[in-house]
């Protein structure tokens, strides 16, 4: 009986999916109707409301925190204690957060079997013990201001929202004990470089994010945090996220980072502390990478391991630390470069506590862009600034195939248009891959700026309904996936308007 019910309540809740999209889209219409009123009446506002930047963007206030939409993306600017900034941001981005709760109460279930609310519950368990009360109060500062917008959010749903990525593809997996597939960890495409590999012997960082798209299309968010203790931050996020996510982010201490995923990780701690806010206490109050390092290790758990590529602007240094669950690696230079194609450069995170990685095969995603950016690096050494870092990104050739081909094997990954003949434990033109890019040197770090491109770094854009018309087997995505039309690059900095 009880599975029944909840089949009932699935289908009902599916049932209902057009008229919850008709109402979240009346919302953001009303919504914008409300910042062009703020516009026509308040130009020069500086109280709630609403302004116009010199670009012409208008900027919606609350507070000290404001938000403008340029080029795809959403800027968001908070400031001061814990629950204030934190209302800030779940006021100024209630809309989105609208859109994101409406999709994990429908693709969870789909995804997972398992209700939103079940991991909800899973989320105070694991997670509550290890909160600080800074970031508990910005995660319950986050839902109440949502909900001061309208928006039916608790600090439970924002708290599960920050750990989805742990929830559901490490924690779930491991109490499942492999009956549940893992969702697969092959995201993203970066490198960093310095000394002689760039033109000024300067730094360069570049990333692409990767993932599921009805996931995916909820990375344009900018955010500029400015907290009443500790550094700056200005990073790319997600609406409702109290770090990074996609982990491209730099700080007024002058640290710089993003990360590659490590695919085929399958170890878990429930009883150590969430990658979330070990990343968040770290990109706060780390003053060198070393001290970043430090933090990331207290009390790992395996959760959302990653290949991380830090720099610190001042020195120049450039770091690799791979950290697993029991094993980690670090390498650091002054000269050269690092790549980041989601396997493990350390033998024993790659062999003890992952499997296909795919680090040695070229008709993986992982092996093709292992091949693929470290020629790349090496063509261009020397010739290595933002603008060359922008065209490795949006790099488009396949070193299985020997030929331009927009795929799963390429710096910019194309799952949607990839037939996955040659790498089976993949589905076929799955809507999936990269949704962005995003390049820094330390000229910009320096700023706390950066350059970001919505959609892809080449500029290819995706359109949902000829997708699924052509690809029917996604049809369930139907209403969750958004367009990507192509964007033009555009630069961020910390304080814009």
């Amino acid at each position: 009986m009880v599975g029944k019910i909840t089949v009932l309540k699935h289908r009902n809740t599916e049932a209902n999916t057009k008229v919850k999209g008709v109402l979240c889209w009346l919302w953001v219409l009303s919504f914008v109707l409300f910042t062009s009123f703020g516009f026509s009446c308040h130009v020069n506002t500086t109280g709630d409301g609403a302004a116009v930047s010199q670009k012409g963007n208008v900027i919606t206030k609350y507070g000290n925190g404001y938000r403008f939409d340029e080029n795809g993306w959403i800027y968001i600017h908070i400031e001061g204690e814990p629950y204030e900034r934190g209302f800030q941001h779940g006021y100024l981005v209630a809309p989105e957060l609208r859109q994101i709760l409406g999709s994990l109460e429908y693709l969870t279930y789909w995804e997972t079997g398992m209700e939103w609310e079940f991991f909800v519950e899973a989320a105070q368990k694991l997670f509550v013990k290890y909160v600080d009360q800074e970031y508990m109060e910005e995660i319950r500062g986050i839902a109440d201001g949502a909900k001061a917008a309208g928006v039916d959010m608790r600090w439970q749903d924002v708290l599960a929202w920050n750990g989805y990525e742990e929830l559901t593809g490490y924690w779930w997996p491991n109490v499942m004990e492999g009956v549940y597939e893992t969702l697969d960890k092959d995201h993203c495409s970066a490198f960093i470089a310095t000394g002689s590999a760039t033109e000024d012997g300067k730094i360069v960082m570049a990333h692409t994010s990767w993932d599921a798209f009805e996931w995916g299309q909820f990375f344009n968010l900018i955010l500029d945090i400015k907290p009443a203790s500790g550094h700056r931050m200005f990073m790319q996020s997600v609406p409702g996220f109290i770090e990074s996510m996609t982990d491209f982010f730099v700080t007024d201490a002058g640290l710089m980072g993003t990360e590659t995923t490590i695919g085929g990780f399958s170890k878990y701690d429930p009883n150590e502390v969430p990658e979330f806010l070990r990343v968040r206490k770290a990109m706060q109050y780390a003053d060198t990478l070393d001290q970043f390092v430090e933090i990331m290790k207290k009390q790992n758990n395996g959760g959302y391991a990653n290949g991380w590529l830090l720099a610190e602007v001042n020195t120049g240094e450039i770091m690799l630390f791979e950290l697993g669950l029991k094993y980690f690696n670090i390498e650091c230079k002054k000269d050269g470069y690092f790549i980041g194609f989601n396997a493990p450069q350390d033998p024993r995170i790659r062999n003890i506590e992952c499997s296909g990685t795919g680090y040695t095969d070229i008709r993986t995603a992982m092996g093709a862009r292992r091949v693929r950016l470290t020629e790349l690096m090496q063509q261009h050494y020397g010739k290595i600034d933002v603008e060359m870092g922008k065209k490795i990104l949006a790099d488009h050739y396949d070193v299985y195939l020997k030929r331009n081909n927009p795929s799963s094997r390429t710096v910019e990954g194309h799952y949607e248009l990839d037939p996955f003949e040659y790498w089976q434990a993949r589905e076929p033109f799955r809507p999936a891959g990269a949704v962005d890019g995003k390049v820094m040197s330390s000229d910009l770090a320096n700023e706390l700026s950066f350059w970001a491109r919505w959609g892809s770094s080449s500029g290819m854009a995706f359109d949902a309904e000829k997708f699924l018309d052509k690809h029917p087997q996604w049809n369930y995505l139907e209403g969750y996936l958004k367009d990507r039309p192509s964007q033009p690059w555009t630069l961020f900095k910390m304080g814009q308007k």
